[in-house]
């Protein structure tokens, strides 16, 4: 007891002290001001021009905040980390609270830059909360993860990869992980709408529409193009109810009138999209506040699920001639062409439905200017074709498969001195050849990834080591099984397969891998090529997420910092000259669509980024002329850049989702603007979808594939 009162007794005196203490602070430090400013009198009056006085530090603006937070977090300092953080806090966390509170739900696409105080300061508070849970310290982190959820809700941080993501679900999804409360979602199948069919009041008369029949082409292969319809009420009668130009005649179908009562409208019109009441969308999109460009490929669209192909070729046709320059712009904001969508699609219906006996003819809308993100400067030139019934002829050339090869002719060109060579013959066709025959890509992207590793939180392993059960084997390639009845379990009648042969069934003869982060196995691969025959192509990010370009995270790999080029190249350099005399490789390939940007700035300054490659390109040939080099592009965008400045570049490869259509114009704008052969390094959908069930994903998923191999062989050499 006396401890607790001598103790109690002494917190008084030590205030006193401390606050005598500030006191006397204060008094020498106005002393200390009052002395500076006489003296300065005295020099200025003595005509000595005082030392001009440092402007104060200008403020960092919270983007440039939560940047050095996540490269602290990204070298494992804590106490700078936690300093940014704070500096955060005092600078934007009053308007964080403020603009919080104007907020009942996550601001809409467009708008979230408004709230970048809030967005900045939630990041930076979770940047930290994540830098605690990975530093073992779980009871701090939780409580910082749940003031995070409740202060900020509606808090949202950019991922450099193009998108926002909510803190407050991802400080959940932790204190989730933390806790040991991760349960697996229930599988969950939608509630299904019972699919309806159009139903046309007014039907086109007109299978196969004769335009010249209802007006004139003008200008036609020019960029003033355009057609005049002359017989109105001829041509809406021939293309029928809800098809340009007859948009009227919808109001008189007595269906609308009941769907309408039976509120199977209600919604946006993008609601029903992938409705599986193609009735309702049918009246939704014929109504719906957009451009009749847009409008008429979304109702090809509900036709083509329907299976009314007459009114799918119709109404992709009626866009091809009446609106060719529609530019639309996709959830990315990057310029899309219905255009040349529905020609796309219109080829698609004609080929995997050679029922019709229909066929296209010369139609082709060219976009110059197309492959950067300013429509403004689009050059768009039309050819609108036609769709023919097929001659006699014609179906004798398909029966007797006079069409499907062409006459390559001589060899004009040569690439490569080894057992991988390209040829371009003289018809202008390219091919690629190994030990002098013709090879296909029939390729896969290959790095299985185990439930519950992530690259974010440095869990992801290297696959080639990966045996888990100790018994020699690697679990990807030797020991996976297929689960015929999905309860995630292996059962008696589910033997090991290994997903090699699994490949090797299914027709998979290359697989396209990266050197790093991870270093490929090559005694693996060596094993692989020799027993199931699959080549290699070997790849390097080339800055890509910042991967060996020596740039954090948040500050990007720049493609003209002399160090981070010294850095990638190193990079390249290493890979080519442990992997060149390997049998198994078919051929090189530099980045993975890094001109979209994410932790680079390709996207922002393409012309040095495709300079680099091409750097690189003419080094990878002066040590290795036996294999090709290829870029990875994402789709076309930057084609022109790269065309002029990686000349040194074999080939032009691309990640393209255009559809279960396939490429489009893809092949033919890259032979227009490079001249360079092309093959695709990623297409395709996933099996999962939340409007569809399991089988229904199932098979969406294998017409997505069929119809996007159909477009590869329709384009190959001599096809």
């Amino acid at each position: 007891m006396p401890t607790r009162h001598l103790h109690g007794g002494r917190h008084p005196d030590r205030g006193r002290l401390w606050r005598t203490s500030v006191g006397a602070l204060c008094s020498l430090l106005s002393t200390f001001l009052l002395f500076t400013f006489v003296f300065a009198q005295d020099d200025t009056q003595a005509g000595i021009k005082p030392a001009p006085t440092a402007p104060a530090a200008e403020a960092l603006s919270p983007q440039e905040l939560v940047q050095q937070a996540w490269a602290a977090s990204g070298q494992g300092d804590l106490r700078k980390l936690e300093e940014i953080v704070g500096q955060c806090v005092a600078l934007y966390g009053k308007d964080a609270k403020e603009q919080e509170k104007q907020l009942t739900g996550f601001p809409q696409r467009g708008q979230e830059e408004q709230y970048q105080a809030l967005n900045s300061v939630a990041t930076c508070l979770f940047i930290r909360a994540e830098a605690l849970m990975n530093a073992g310290k779980t009871g701090e982190a939780v409580v910082k993860f749940q003031e995070i959820m409740d202060e900020y809700p509606w808090a949202q941080a950019w991922d450099p990869r193009g998108w926002y993501w909510s803190v407050a679900e991802k400080s959940q999804a932790s204190i989730n992980v933390l806790t040991g409360k991760v349960e697996e979602e229930p599988e969950v199948q939608p509630d299904k709408v019972r699919r309806t069919k159009p139903y046309i009041h007014t039907r086109g008369k007109s299978r196969v529409v004769d335009y010249q029949k209802y007006g004139e082409f003008q200008n036609v292969g020019t960029q003033d193009y355009g057609y005049v319809v002359k017989d109105m009420e001829g041509l809406s009668a021939a293309v029928g109810e809800g098809i340009y130009p007859n948009s009227g005649a919808i109001y008189q179908n007595p269906r609308y009138k009941e769907v309408r009562k039976e509120g199977r409208l209600k919604g946006k019109h993008w609601d029903f999209v992938n409705s599986d009441d193609l009735e309702a969308a049918y009246f939704k999109w014929v109504t719906a506040p957009e451009a009749w460009g847009v409008r008429l490929f979304y109702l090809g669209s509900i036709f083509e699920k329907a299976e009314m192909y007459d009114e799918a070729l119709r109404a992709y046709r009626a866009l091809v001639v009446h609106f060719p320059k529609t530019v639309a712009w996709t959830y990315w904001q990057t310029p899309w062409y219905p255009g040349q969508a529905a020609i796309a699609k219109i080829r698609h219906i004609l080929r995997i439905h050679p029922e019709l006996d229909l066929a296209e003819k010369y139609m082709k809308i060219t976009v110059h200017n197309g492959f950067d993100n300013d429509a403004q400067n689009d050059v768009i030139v039309t050819w609108p074709g036609k769709i023919v019934q097929k001659s006699l002829i014609d179906k004798l050339k398909e029966r007797w498969h006079l069409d499907e090869r062409v006459d390559l002719g001589a060899p004009k060109k040569r690439v490569g001195e080894g057992t991988v060579q390209l040829v371009q013959y003289a018809n202008g066709h390219w091919q690629l050849l190994v030990q002098g025959r013709p090879y296909v890509i029939k390729g896969m992207t290959y790095a299985p990834t185990r439930i519950g590793q992530s690259p974010d939180k440095g869990t992801l392993a290297n696959w080639m080591e990966e045996d888990t059960n100790g018994n020699g084997r690697i679990d990807g390639p030797y020991d996976s099984w297929v689960d015929k009845n999905r309860n995630n379990q292996q059962d008696p009648d589910e033997p090991v397969v290994g997903d090699f042969a699994l490949m090797k069934a299914m027709g998979v003869n290359t697989l396209r891998i990266y050197a790093q982060p991870q270093k490929p196995d090559k005694a693996l691969l060596k094993k692989m090529f020799e027993e199931y025959g699959f080549r290699v192509i070997i790849g390097n990010f080339l800055g890509k997420y910042a991967i060996d370009s020596g740039a954090a995270w948040a500050e990007g790999t720049d493609y003209e910092n002399p160090g981070h080029r010294e850095n990638m190249m190193a990079s390249v350099q290493k890979m080519v000259m442990e992997f060149k005399d390997e049998p198994y490789v078919l051929l090189w390939v530099l980045g993975n669509e890094n001109n979209y940007g994410v932790a680079s700035n390709a996207d922002k300054k393409p012309q040095a980024y495709f300079e680099f490659v091409n750097e690189v390109a003419r080094w990878i040939k002066s040590v290795d002329p036996d294999h090709p080099v290829a870029v990875n592009n994402g789709d076309t965008l930057f084609l022109d850049i790269f065309a002029r400045y990686a000349p040194d570049v074999d080939i032009f490869a691309a990640n393209v989702y255009r559809g279960d259509y396939g490429f489009g114009s893809f092949w033919e704008q890259v032979f227009d603007a490079s001249g360079k052969p092309a093959f695709i390094t990623e297409y395709g959908c996933p099996a999962f979808a939340p409007h569809l069930t399991l089988e229904e994903g199932d098979e969406a998923q294998a017409a997505y594939h069929r119809g996007n191999w159909m477009d590869i062989a329709e384009n190959l050499a001599g096809s």
